[in-house]
C-alpha cells in the first residue's frame, strides 16, 4: 500500500513538473500602489528583452484591456518594478509622453495630483500611465517592454 502511494506521489510530482516546463516564463511585474491599494501586471507589450517596433508601441498604448486603480489627488502614487526592469533603465509615461527621466531604481513616487493636472497633459478623470523599459543603454530610444495602467480620479 505504501509503495503505491509513493509511486502515485512521484507520478504526480513528475506530471506537475512537466506541466510547469511547458509554461512560458512570465514577464517581470510592475506595480502601482496608492495608499493601501495596489495593482500589479505583467507587460502589456514585450517584456522579454527584445526591442519593440514603433508600430507595436503605438498599438500597445491604445490597448484598453488594462488594470486600473483609484487615485486620490492628495495621495502619493508609488511605482515599483522588478530588478530585471530597473537594471535596464525605465521611465514613466503619462498618456504616451515621458513624465520622468530614466531610472535604475526599483521604486519611484509621484504626487497623485500630477496625473489629473492639465499642465502635465491630463484630460478628464482618468489617465493612462505606462512604465517603459529600455534596452539598458543610457538615453536609448529602444523600448523592450511596456506596462500600462489606468489611474482613475477618486472623489
Amino acid at each position: 500500500m505504501r509503495r503505491r502511494r509513493a509511486v502515485a506521489a512521484a507520478g504526480a510530482v513528475s506530471a506537475g513538473l512537466l506541466v510547469l516546463s511547458a509554461c512560458d516564463k512570465p514577464t517581470p511585474l510592475s506595480t502601482i500602489t496608492v495608499g493601501r491599494s495596489s495593482v500589479s501586471a505583467e507587460a502589456t507589450c514585450g517584456g522579454e528583452g527584445d526591442t519593440l517596433k514603433a508600430a507595436e508601441l503605438t498599438k500597445c498604448l491604445k490597448d484598453t484591456d488594462i488594470k486600473s486603480i483609484s487615485v486620490d489627488p492628495d495621495a502619493t502614487v508609488r511605482f515599483g518594478v522588478d530588478p530585471d526592469i530597473a537594471d535596464k533603465r525605465w521611465t514613466i509615461l503619462m498618456n504616451g509622453q515621458p513624465l520622468t527621466d530614466e531610472s535604475t531604481k526599483t521604486y519611484r513616487t509621484i504626487p497623485g495630483s500630477v496625473f489629473f493636472n492639465a499642465q502635465y497633459g491630463a484630460q478628464g478623470d482618468s489617465t493612462l500611465v505606462s512604465i517603459k523599459a529600455s534596452d539598458g543603454k543610457k538615453d536609448s530610444q529602444s523600448v523592450t517592454g511596456l506596462w500600462s495602467f489606468k489611474l482613475k480620479k477618486e472623489g
